[in-house]
């Protein structure tokens, strides 16, 4: 007998736990409370690991409120795919692969302060939805994210050295049936050059004349911790008081780090400055290589000046660009601010690096300013916010528009080649999978026998 494998195409999905990563972790409390708080029990064991019944009803209650209809097949498929990680951390362990603690609290720091902002709720109110302590809610997905995490290392070694060929691509197109080929709706190709706004000198000794107010007020007896809680911009502070748990080094920004290691125990630095913005720390404890310390996060905020010197900045750009001929995507690659699409000389990509992106799938404000546009063009400066948080200006080149199409080599073959590495992938973690289910222990409550998850 050899357990019941993905359909062809999803099971890479779940490995590295972008659906059933979002489905466990980012869990509203409406959906916890949908759930009724079932009482829990073991639905399967994997070796050492157990899925419960609340993991399960937890992942199918947020698949049904993304708007899709119930369906048992939908929750053996989920079933399926819980019993598939706990086998992948199982085997993890036979094989001695690990992951740093320093990777896991980072990442349970990360999801915590994610969980807060988008529940839109204070801790208080996320206890009483979850009917636990915030520290039995971090407890526990710190360990949904360990094993998420080792996971995603086991699979990175089964599958690094998987390439395909172009030939292997287009075998791989060739065998679609024609009316099976997907059909896209109008892709385009838009480009963009970021200027974040800067921060002047008075913007900034606002930020450390806040942050020294604060120090004087904890020097003089009221609690570090509170004022974190009531004043920090890290998210994270809204649970944790401002401490951020045991690191080592090369875990914080070099400006952190090098404050931590020259304090003592106790005392509390001077406000001082890092990519974030400006800080207070407090060195709560050293052992060896690792310390533990709680901060206050005050982000200096550009004023209305400081965003329009941007806005300055990119219309002259714009105009010299136009004027002097000179192609939009060099001067991205030279000058652009934002990381992620400066390296592809300013263009927006879709998950499989293509710079052909669904008008679907683009983000909408940039939807509705190429709406306006004719291709060829360059926007006026127009002012956005930054994925972490930041004032910043930008201008965006409608390069192209492309009609709605069937799937076809010439136009989508970043798309097809990722299907078809996919494709080679599961393939390999499928025979993988049939090998390693000899090495673990699996039980399935007999209940949910109508899964044929192990035939």
């Amino acid at each position: 007998m050899c357990m019941k494998m993905q359909p062809k195409g999803t099971i890479l999905r779940f490995l590295t736990g972008n659906l059933l990563g979002s489905l466990l972790f980012f869990v509203s409390p409406a959906t916890a409370q949908d759930t009724g708080f079932v009482v829990d029990k073991i639905i399967a064991k994997v070796d050492n690991y157990i899925v419960l019944k609340s993991e399960l009803e937890l992942a199918y209650q947020a698949y049904l409120s993304e708007g899709n209809p119930a369906s048992d097949d939908a929750k053996c498929e989920l079933f399926n795919r819980l019993i598939l990680n706990k086998l992948m951390v199982a085997k993890a362990e036979i094989d001695s692969v690990l992951v740093t603690d320093v990777e896991v609290d980072g990442n349970t720091e990360q999801r915590m302060a994610m969980i807060l902002q988008n529940s839109g709720n204070s801790p208080e109110q996320l206890e009483r939805a979850y009917g636990k302590s915030l520290e039995q809610i971090k407890l526990e997905l710190r360990e949904q994210i360990r094993e998420q995490l080792i996971a995603r290392e086991m699979t990175s070694r089964i599958t690094k050295d998987i390439k395909v060929t172009p030939a292997e691509i287009k075998k791989f197109y060739t065998k679609i049936p024609q009316d099976s080929l997907p059909f896209y709706s109008s892709d385009v190709e838009v480009a963009q050059i970021v200027r974040v706004a800067k921060v002047s000198a008075d913007q900034e000794d606002e930020a450390r004349k806040k942050l020294a107010d604060l120090r004087e007020r904890i020097l003089n007896g009221e609690s570090f911790i509170e004022l974190a809680m009531k004043n920090s911009e890290d998210p994270s502070a809204q649970y944790n008081g401002g401490e951020l748990g045991y690191v080592g080094r090369g875990a914080m920004v070099p400006q952190f780090e090098a404050q931590a290691f020259k304090m003592k125990i106790g005392e509390i630095s001077q406000p001082f400055k890092s990519p974030f913005g400006f800080h207070i720390l407090q060195l709560i404890d050293r052992r060896g290589n690792e310390y533990n310390s709680r901060h206050i996060l005050i982000s200096a905020v550009p004023s209305a000046e400081d965003i329009k010197q941007a806005e300055k900045f990119l219309d002259s750009l714009r105009t010299k660009i136009i004027t002097e001929n000179l192609k939009f995507e060099q001067v991205a690659q030279e000058i652009s601010d934002d990381e992620i699409t400066k390296g592809m000389g300013g263009f927006f990509t879709d998950g499989d690096g293509s710079t052909k992106i669904s008008m679907r799938d683009i983000d909408p404000v940039v939807y509705l300013n190429i709406d306006t546009m004719k291709v060829g063009n360059i926007s006026k400066p127009l002012q956005y916010r930054t994925d972490d948080g930041k004032d910043a200006v930008r201008i965006l080149f409608f390069k192209k528009k492309l009609a709605p199409h069937v799937a076809n080599l010439k136009d989508d073959w970043n798309r097809i080649q990722s299907a078809a590495l996919a494709e080679k992938k599961d393939i390999a973690l499928e025979k993988w999978f049939a090998k390693a289910r000899q090495d673990v222990f699996i039980n399935i409550d007999p209940l949910y026998n109508y899964c044929k998850i192990l035939e």
